[in-house]
């Protein structure tokens, strides 16, 4: 567990999403939870011991399983994004894992097959604003890697979570994405927060470079893809240049297959979504609830 802030901690080494953590005296805000009940002990236990108020609160950054499927393990109250709420609402109860090649952190946790959904208790739009003692902590919604992806803010000290807005050595999840909006918020990151300590949804501290690095991968992406999409190649043909765009990620050597894996799919899933979608309605049914 890494302190980066009065009161404010991240931990990036538990299977799943980089986790935040706020313990103040009214009591701890969660940001995203632990895939596995045994991290999610382990994560309670040690903001625990940082001794703040008995309150308990969980923030969903987005829908992605690898955040939210651990949820139930926190037993606290639930914020999240209204649109990242109706995706829940749209979900079954029940996990059932279809979409086996996303390359996500859940498809190495055999337990995660059959886990109930946790779904948001309190929903907001545009801004949330917390006051539990501590500094005043914002959620704020930064459409781009889901469309109810938001950041959770915390202007005194200096410190923004990113969720799956910012990843760090890896591509990013596609399937899902509004890579134009992504951009946009991309650029609010850099103009608005370059000098706050950024905490990315995978990958953990972050810098301004790794935004860089994020953004020219997605602007790669789109001239691709636009380019496919002027010849109308099917969706398939996005695996055509799919070495090339993880050279824009620095993946270390041993992640090569799993990630490859992640860009194969999420780009087939978005040109599908995108650029072919009278052809694939079947095939989207996974976008979000699945990813």
């Amino acid at each position: 567990m890494h302190q980066i802030g009065k009161g404010i901690f991240f931990e990036d080494s538990f299977l799943g999403v980089t986790l935040g953590g706020m313990v103040f005296s009214h009591g701890i805000i969660y940001i995203d939870s632990p895939l596995r009940i045994e991290d999610a002990r382990n994560w309670r236990s040690a903001l625990l011991s940082q001794r703040g108020g008995n309150q308990r609160l969980l923030i969903n950054l987005d829908s992605h399983p690898d955040r939210t499927l651990g949820a139930r393990s926190l037993d606290c109250t639930i914020v999240a994004h209204q649109k990242t709420a109706q995706v829940f609402r749209n979900r079954p109860s029940i996990f059932k894992g279809q979409s086996l090649e996303s390359g996500a952190a859940w498809e190495d946790y055999s337990e995660a097959i059959g886990m109930r959904w946790a779904t948001p208790d309190i929903t907001f739009t545009q801004m949330m604003s917390l006051h539990w003692g501590g500094p005043e902590v914002i959620l704020e919604y930064h459409p781009g890697p889901t469309s109810g992806a938001s950041w959770v803010i915390i202007p005194d000290e200096r410190v923004i979570f990113l969720g799956d807005s910012l990843v760090v050595g890896q591509p990013p999840f596609l399937a899902s994405a509004d890579l134009v909006a992504w951009l946009n918020s991309l650029e609010i990151l850099m103009t608005t927060y370059k000098d706050f300590t950024m905490i990315a949804g995978r990958g953990g501290a972050a810098n301004y470079e790794s935004v860089q690095i994020l953004q020219q991968g997605i602007k790669n992406t789109l001239k691709h893809l636009e380019k496919l999409a002027k010849h109308h190649a099917p969706p398939e043909s996005t695996d055509d240049f799919i070495s090339t765009l993880m050279s824009d990620f620095a993946v270390p050597e041993e992640k090569q297959g799993r990630y490859l894996q992640r860009l194969s799919y999420g780009l087939y899933q978005f040109y599908s979504r995108r650029y072919r979608p009278s052809s694939t309605v079947d095939s989207l049914r996974s976008d979000e609830s699945e990813q």
